[in-house]
């Protein structure tokens, strides 16, 4: 397939998107079982395509003055790939397989439409629904931090320490020319293109463990639980075991730690990579129905780690379709498990243990205010102060990181090159006799 065409096809699965809301890689799977024709490297141009328009979605309609599939991947080709009108011309010639060619006004917009008067939601790609939260958070950057989680993110790996240091990794990877990572000890960042990313599954590093898929937050927000070896940990929300195995790494696989997540399909993928990451103090609670698989940790844990369910806000770099599929009624939804999780995890926090709260979301609604009404409900917990999480984890230079907002850490691709992680962790001070009680 030529460039062209693979415009071509990626205009159809937008047109696709457009009548029917659901995942893009649903529909570019759908796309590619009925034209067998494509080979893999095409499938991926068209997929990177899409997924730039989606990025892109609100300013490259602005852009064309139109919400056609048409109309957002033409604007997506100036707004994210950069390429000017002649440039576009050239790639809708009519002729095999290529665009329509461009009428005089879609010439003209591309050439001389910009996003100057466009309003904070357009110049930051992000559902206008969201303007009020985006400003609340963000204030005069809402614009800006909302295009910088519309840019591509890289590809960001963790060295698993316990088979090995980052310079061993950064020899085996390194025609890949991955580079450290600013923030994490333990990261390496591939940067990406505008292609496929590496194929990891076929890296000697990956296969044996030695690296994991990690964007640098999620890292940072995993050390800044500062668990140490011979700790009782445990993970409320484990999910496919990313921050359970960062942990075991901290940890040198002394002490434990309890990986569980209420929906036990999303633990199935655990196993099989805690075989390969070589994480032996790891033990998987499943759920059993009714029946109470924590109960013996009750009062038992130095450290309880909430990774909780939230909008995915910050996360966006790696999820652009997410956004526009976001709805007012799932951040509801969400606010409700976050409450839920909290007052669940207060049961097990021993006295002086930690309890740690994690979203992939930059709302605010989902991080300070969700800590703020569960310190409020239950005086014995305290927030450290982004201070002393930063140096409790031996990283004090995420200090500069702090909330502006109330308690925690805020990191997001405008201010740290991250995705957007929140980072709040809580010390109980409470008597051992009230966990009896339960």
């Amino acid at each position: 397939m030529t460039p062209a065409a693979h415009i071509s096809a990626a205009i159809e699965v937008l047109a696709d998107l457009a009548q029917r809301r659901r995942p893009a890689a649903e529909a570019l799977k759908d796309w590619g079982a009925s034209h067998r024709f494509a080979g893999s490297k095409d499938r991926a141009a068209i997929a990177s395509l899409v997924f730039d328009a989606l990025r892109k979605l609100s300013s490259a309609r602005w852009i064309m003055g139109a919400e056609t599939p048409r109309a957002t991947m033409l604007g997506a080709l100036r707004e994210a790939r950069g390429l000017d009108v002649d440039a576009i011309a050239a790639l809708c010639s009519g002729e095999r397989h290529a665009p329509a060619p461009l009428t005089e006004e879609e010439r003209q917009r591309l050439d001389t439409a910009t996003l100057a008067d466009a309003p904070a939601h357009v110049r930051g790609d992000y559902p206008e629904w969201l303007t009020e939260r985006f400003a609340a958070a963000f204030g005069v950057q809402a614009a800006a931090e909302g295009a910088a989680l519309a840019t591509r993110a890289p590809v960001d790996l963790r060295v698993n320490i316990l088979k090995g240091s980052r310079e061993q990794a950064m020899a085996k990877l390194s025609h890949l020319n991955p580079s450290p990572t600013p923030l994490s000890p333990i990261g390496l960042r591939i940067e990406a293109g505008q292609g496929r990313g590496p194929a990891l599954p076929a890296e000697t590093a990956y296969v044996k463990g030695l690296v994991e898929p990690q964007d640098e937050a999620s890292q940072l927000a995993s050390l800044l639980c500062a668990a140490a070896p011979g700790e009782q940990v445990l993970d409320l929300c484990a999910g496919g075991g990313g921050k359970a195995l960062a942990l075991a790494g901290q940890m040198h696989n002394r002490g434990q730690l309890y990986a569980y997540d209420a929906d036990g399909r999303r633990l199935m993928p655990i196993h099989e990579r805690l075989e390969r990451a070589g994480a032996r103090n790891i033990q998987v609670r499943q759920p059993k129905g009714k029946a109470d698989v924590l109960s013996d940790l009750a009062g038992r844990c130095d450290l309880v780690l909430i990774d909780a369910p939230c909008t995915g806000v910050g996360a966006w770099r790696r999820h652009p379709d997410a956004k526009w599929r976001l709805a007012p009624g799932a951040l509801e939804l969400r606010l409700k498990e976050q409450a839920a999780l909290l007052e669940q995890a207060l049961r097990f926090v021993k006295p002086g243990g930690r309890l740690a709260y994690v979203t992939c979301s930059l709302l605010i609604d989902e991080n300070e205010v969700q800590v703020e009404a569960f310190l409020s409900a239950n005086p014995d917990f305290a927030a450290l102060s982004a201070q002393e999480t930063a140096e409790g984890a031996g990283l004090p230079d995420l200090a500069r990181f702090a909330s502006p907002h109330g308690r925690g850490i805020r990191l997001s691709p405008a201010t740290s090159r991250t995705d957007g992680f929140y980072v709040c962790l809580m010390r109980n001070s409470r008597p051992f006799s009230r966990f009896a009680e339960g």
